[in-house]
């Protein structure tokens, strides 16, 4: 059992891991929307049809993004109506919608992505690259 400083330690850097992530991701929120008039889940909306360009269906995208069938629904929605993304039936099941990224969508995605990448290599520009790979390695999930 770790001693009850190593366990102040582990809790402190917790703490830090959090206020950092929540940091980002609100200048990440902040700089979606005013350079590309997006939300963050409009982005792992994308990100994730992106990553599967045969589509993906509803159930497997809300499974992937680890959200509701209702969230990722309004989001398709409006991203449909945006041209980019569109629905179709799979084998002509009316039921089963597979939701796939359109050439738009991977034009705006891209864009999107690129200047993501360069934000957070920016914001995390203070973590040199051998320990952002340890660390990178440390968090890998189970």
């Amino acid at each position: 059992a770790p001693s009850a400083l190593e366990s102040k330690t582990t809790l402190r850097c917790w703490i830090r891991m959090v206020r950092l992530t929540r940091s980002i991701e609100s200048e990440l929120r902040e700089r979606l929307r005013v350079q590309f008039d997006a939300t963050l889940p409009r982005f792992d909306v994308l990100s994730a049809l992106y990553r599967f360009p045969d589509g993906m269906i509803l159930s497997e995208l809300s499974r992937y993004l680890m959200v509701s069938n209702g969230n990722v629904t309004g989001i398709i929605n409006r991203l449909e109506g945006d041209g980019l993304v569109e629905r179709r039936t799979r084998d002509g099941d009316r039921r089963t919608s597979v939701v796939q990224i359109t050439a738009a969508g991977n034009s705006y995605f891209s864009d999107m992505a690129a200047a993501h990448e360069e934000w957070v290599d920016e914001l995390l520009s203070s973590i040199p690259a051998p320990l952002a790979e340890t660390l990178s390695e440390q968090f890998k999930p189970n």
